[in-house]
């Protein structure tokens, strides 16, 4: 079952079942996220309860995304109590491109960078044969639900980014129930997008390269996701292809399995809070930038993969430079 939200032609937020090229509207006014709880607690899957709730009442799809009013498939109606993390290091071959920028940066001279002695941890203890707890991950922070656009919509470079470029991965979407436990709703392909400049002049600037804007969607997978996912990732500008390539995801791509980097999210309670909405990427091995591509204002990151519908498409916009400091005010 694939899902999405949108706008329906009273702007009002739905949700609706992708029925081929027919998306068909659910009764209730709940979002996915609400209704993904209120499944959980009354001890049904999130499909049984789609199924009673959608009606014969449809829309185009072609003309939904022609319109622009897809919204992304999991969200909350307080953008604060949505929290958009990600895990890096996690792909079989995704230290390389990596570890080419942070050897550059003086580090060379040791045996082994930051970068590759978390990526071997990761190779070496991420998929325990007992089952148990692996070895932790990298972890960051990318916003709150504020960070996230629709797709079809512009992700915005702020105008002190140093570049803005796409990297395309599998997202984990979940709720967290009343009485504190993880909800898995389900996946979706997403844009983490990122500012690999800031990071290559060092490592320890990956903070601030993540806080960025991202997209994920338009559709929900609700379920397991593949153990294996084969996507396309593609740059367009003006009607042609600047750069394209294959990228790999699922457990059988990954040094972890996936409910591993989900319990190193979600072992801090902070992160159990009841009522609030996780959306986390769970990394890459396959980047523009790491083939010497650079995108401009206007290009259209394309990302897509089989089972997951529809391609996610969002153009770069860079914002107008303030040229001025953040101001504080100062109480007195």
């Amino acid at each position: 079952m694939r899902l999405v939200q949108l706008l329906d032609a009273q702007d009002q937020q739905r949700v609706a079942l992708v029925a081929g090229d027919r998306l068909r509207l659910c009764q209730s006014s709940a979002n996915v996220a609400e209704l993904a709880t209120r499944a959980y607690t009354e001890g049904i899957d999130l499909s049984t309860l789609i199924d009673s709730l959608v009606t014969d009442d449809s829309l185009s799809y072609d003309e939904a995304i022609a319109q622009r009013r897809l919204l992304p498939p999991v969200s909350h109606r307080d953008p604060a109590h949505q929290w958009v993390t990600g895990t890096g290091l996690t792909h079989l071959g995704s230290a390389s491109a990596r570890d080419k920028m942070h050897a550059a940066q003086g580090n060379h001279h040791a045996d082994e960078t930051d970068t590759m002695r978390l990526f071997r941890w990761g190779v070496e203890g991420g998929k325990p044969p007992d089952g148990g707890v692996s070895v932790q991950p990298e972890w960051f922070y990318k916003g709150d639900g504020d960070c996230v656009a629709p797709p079809e919509h512009p992700l915005a470079s702020p105008a002190f980014a140093l570049d803005g470029g796409e990297e395309a991965e599998l997202v984990g979407l979940y709720a967290i129930a009343p009485d504190g436990v993880v909800v898995r709703i389900g996946f979706a392909i997403g844009n983490e997008f990122a500012d690999h400049v800031m990071e290559r002049q060092n490592y320890l600037y990956l903070a601030h390269s993540k806080l960025r804007p991202c997209s994920f969607g338009p559709e929900l997978l609700v379920g397991d996701a593949p153990e294996s996912i084969e996507g396309s990732v593609a740059i367009r500008r003006g009607g042609e292809t600047v750069w394209s390539a294959t990228f790999l995801t699922g457990a059988a791509n990954m040094a972890y399995e996936l409910h591993s980097l989900e319990h190193h999210h979600f072992k801090y309670s902070s992160f159990r809070r009841p009522g609030d909405v996780h959306c986390h990427f769970f990394g890459t091995a396959t980047l523009s930038f790491a083939a010497g591509v650079r995108a401009e204002p206007g290009d259209v990151f394309e990302v897509s993969a089989p089972g997951f519908g529809k391609p996610l498409r969002n153009p770069l916009a860079v914002e107008s430079d303030p040229d001025r400091t953040t101001a504080v005010h100062p109480c007195r």
